[in-house]
C-alpha cells in the first residue's frame, strides 16, 4: 500500500504523535516538516509528557502522509520488540496473506527517507472528535482522547469493547444480607441511643416534694410520750475503782438521791469514783450513800441533779402479766436508749452472783422481754403511766453455752419496785438495808413437789431457828412448804427469793404438808442478824 491511497483525507484529519520522518528541529518549523527523499536523514520522534494533549489542527504539518495516524497502542513506534504492529483494515481485520510469520502482520509502510519501517499502521479515515461537553469540571483543552488512539476502547485500533455483563445472583443475594444486617444492626444502635438513660441519672428539674405538715406531739400514754416523760430523770453512771472499771444507768428519786444496782457501783466502795451524768448530758460526781448485795440495789448521791425531775414510783404489787413496760438505760454505754415489751412473769426466782458467799443475790424478779443488755442495769422498768414498777438488774443469755453468744435475748429481769422503795429507804436513813428471814434451813437432796425443811442440824445450825418467825407458826422439821401466798412452789430458790422480797413484819400464808395431811400457817416476817448468813433461810 502507498500514501496514494489515502489521499482522499484531509492533512489535518490524522491524530496522534508525529510520524518518524519530522526533523528534531522543533515543533512549531513547518518547513522542517516536508517530505523530500533526498533530504537529511531524519531522527526519531519526540515522546510528549503522558499529561500532554496532542497537537491542534492548527500545528499539525501537511507533509501528505501524516494522515497515517498514530502508531498503534502495545509499543507507540511498533509492535513489541520491534515487531512490526498488526495492519488493520477499516474492518479491524487484517487481509488475507498479508503480515509477517503467519500472524497477519503486514511488511509496515516505508520510511519516506527510503529506510524499511515497520511501526506505523494504516488507519481508515475517522470523523474528528466531538468537541469536550461545555462546562465539564476538571477539563481543560485536548481532554477527549485522539481517534484512533491505540488501547482505548471503542476507537479504532484499540481492543474491541468486552461485553458488559451484570452481578451475579449470589452476588446480590450475598449483598442483599449485608445490606440487611446493617440496617438491622443500625436499627439496633438507633433504638439504644433515643431510649437509653442519661449517664450521670441526673435530672436539674427533679423534686421530691416537700415533707408533710405535722406534729411531733405525742399522746402521753404512749412508748414516746412515756420516754419523754422519764428520758430527763434516767442518768448514766461510769465506775473507776482501783483496777477495775463499769458503767450503768440509775434513776433520780426523791431529795436528789440516785437508784442504781449495787453490782455497778461496788468497785468504788470505799476509794472509787463516780461520775454520772444527766440526760441534758451535764455531768457531776457522785459518793455512795449505802448498798446491800443480797437485794443488789444500792443508793448514790451526785453533787449536783441540774435541775433534773425526780422519777414517779409506781406499785409492784399491782402489775399483772402482759403489762406493757419500757425499759431505759444505757446499754453499751449509749445513753438515753429506749426499749418496750411487756411483763413476761413476775416473781420469777434469780439467784445472781455466786452461791453461798456475801455477794449473792435472790431475786424474786418482774420478768420482761423488753430489750435489757448490759448498762441496762440499775435503770428503770416503767408502765404505761411512766411510773416505775421495777430496777432492770438481770438478764439471761446463751453467753457460756452457746459459742460465747451475750446481750439481749428477751429474758430481762427487775427488782419490784416495792422492794426497792424499802431498800433505798433504809439505805439513806440508816446505811443498811434489815434482810428478811423465816428462820428454816431448807433440805437440799429433796426431790418431791414443794420444800422440805431439813431435818438435821447443819453446821451448829438448827432445821428450825428456837422461837423464829417459822417456829412461831408452828413450822417443824422435815414439814413440806407448798405455797407461800398462794404461789405453788418448785425449788428452794424460789422460797428464798419471795421472803427476801418481803418486807420485815410483813405476813405469809403458808401451806404446808405433814404426815401426808395439808396444813396452813401465817408466818410473819422476820429480821436477820446483821452479818449474812453463808446458808439460805
Amino acid at each position: 500500500m502507498t500514501d496514494e491511497a489515502r489521499t482522499g483525507h484531509g492533512a489535518h484529519d490524522a491524530a496522534g504523535r508525529t510520524p518518524s520522518d519530522f526533523t528534531d528541529g522543533g515543533h512549531g518549523a513547518p518547513e522542517s516538516r516536508h517530505a523530500d527523499s533526498s533530504g537529511p536523514e531524519f531522527s526519531r520522534p519526540e515522546f510528549l509528557p503522558a499529561g500532554e494533549g496532542a497537537p491542534s489542527q492548527a500545528e499539525q504539518p501537511d507533509d501528505g502522509w501524516s494522515q497515517l495516524g498514530a502508531p498503534p497502542g502495545r509499543g507507540r513506534w511498533g509492535g513489541p520488540q520491534g515487531q512490526p504492529e498488526l495492519l488493520r483494515h477499516d474492518d479491524g481485520e487484517a487481509p488475507a496473506g498479508e503480515g509477517v510469520q503467519g500472524q497477519g502482520y503486514a511488511e509496515s509502510w516505508g520510511d519516506p527517507s527510503g529506510r524499511p519501517r515497520y511501526d506505523t499502521a494504516v488507519f481508515a479515515a475517522h470523523p474528528a472528535p466531538p468537541p469536550p461537553p461545555t462546562q465539564a469540571f476538571g477539563m481543560g483543552p485536548g481532554w477527549a482522547p485522539p481517534p484512533g488512539s491505540p488501547g482505548l476502547p471503542g476507537s479504532f485500533g484499540g481492543p474491541a469493547p468486552a461485553a458488559v455483563r451484570g452481578p451475579r445472583t449470589a452476588t446480590l443475594v450475598v449483598l442483599a444480607l449485608v445490606i440487611a444486617l446493617l440496617a438491622s444492626l443500625l436499627g439496633s444502635v438507633g433504638t439504644y441511643l433515643l431510649t437509653k438513660p442519661t449517664g450521670s441519672g441526673r435530672d436539674p428539674s427533679y423534686s421530691l416534694g416537700n415533707a408533710p405538715t405535722g406534729s411531733n406531739a405525742r399522746p402521753p400514754d404512749s412508748v414516746a410520750g412515756v420516754a419523754s416523760k422519764v428520758l430527763p430523770s434516767v442518768v448514766s453512771l461510769a465506775v473507776e475503782g482501783g483496777t477495775s472499771s463499769n458503767t450503768g444507768s440509775g434513776f433520780l428519786i426523791k431529795g436528789g438521791y440516785v437508784v442504781t444496782n449495787n453490782h455497778v457501783v461496788a468497785g468504788a466502795d470505799p476509794s472509787g469514783q463516780i461520775q454520772i451524768q444527766f440526760n441534758n448530758r451535764k455531768s457531776t460526781s457522785a459518793v455512795v450513800v449505802g448498798r446491800d448485795p443480797e437485794s443488789d440495789l444500792a443508793v448514790v448521791k451526785p453533787a449536783e441533779t441540774f435541775g433534773a425531775p425526780e422519777i414517779t414510783l409506781g406499785n409492784s404489787d399491782n402489775v399483772v402479766v402482759g403489762d406493757p413496760v419500757i425499759a431505759i438505760g444505757s446499754p453499751l454505754g449509749l445513753s438515753g436508749t429506749v426499749t418496750s415489751g411487756i411483763v413476761s412473769s413476775l416473781n420469777r426466782p434469780v439467784q445472781a452472783g455466786e452461791e453461798n458467799t456475801s455477794e449473792t443475790t435472790w431475786l424474786s424478779a418482774v420478768q420482761t422481754d423488753a430489750a435489757i443488755n448490759p448498762g441496762n442495769s440499775g435503770g428503770p422498768l416503767v408502765n404505761g403511766n411512766g411510773e416505775v414498777i421495777g430496777v432492770n438488774s438481770a438478764i439471761a443469755t446463751l453467753g457460756r453455752s452457746v459459742g460465747g453468744q451475750s446481750g439481749s435475748i428477751g429474758l430481762g429481769f427487775a427488782i419490784p419496785v416495792n422492794h426497792a422503795r424499802r431498800v433505798a429507804q433504809e439505805l439513806i436513813t440508816t446505811g443498811k438495808a434489815k434482810k428478811s428471814r423465816i428462820g428454816v434451813a431448807i433440805d437440799p437432796t429433796y426431790q418431791g413437789v414443794g420444800v422440805r425443811i431439813a431435818t438435821e442440824a447443819k453446821q451448829g445450825g438448827q432445821p428450825i431457828e428456837p422461837n423464829g418467825p417459822a417456829a412461831q407458826a408452828g413450822l417443824k422439821p422435815g414439814d413440806v412448804i407448798l405455797e407461800v401466798d398462794g404461789i405453788v412452789l418448785q425449788d428452794g430458790n424460789e422460797l428464798i427469793a419471795l421472803v427476801r422480797n418481803r418486807a420485815p413484819g410483813e405476813k405469809l400464808s403458808v401451806k404446808y404438808q405433814r404426815g401426808g395431811q395439808e396444813n396452813t400457817a401465817t408466818v410473819t416476817v422476820g429480821t436477820a442478824p446483821d452479818q449474812p448468813s453463808p446458808e439460805p433461810s
